[in-house]
């Protein structure tokens, strides 16, 4: 991993700090979690987000299934 020099401003690096910290994260993780949300592609995110939040929902079909033609009618 490289190292990478930023200017920001004191007052934005203080309150930066203080976000970070009352989410329990590194300013530093923070920001490379933010740079990397803005250059990755969202074509790609959108589904692993999708699916992890259907991960984490508590629901179920009761053994109900579908056919195609019954999950594309609108």
């Amino acid at each position: 991993m490289k190292n990478v020099t930023l200017s920001i401003d004191d007052d934005i690096l203080k309150i930066g700090r203080e976000y970070a910290r009352r989410h329990n994260i590194s300013f530093n993780a923070m920001v490379r979690q933010l740079i990397e949300q803005t250059v990755k592609s969202s074509s790609d995110k959108w589904l692993y987000d999708t699916f992890s939040l259907m991960d984490k929902l508590n629901v179920s079909s009761e053994g109900k299934s579908w056919t195609r033609d019954e999950l594309y009618r609108v």
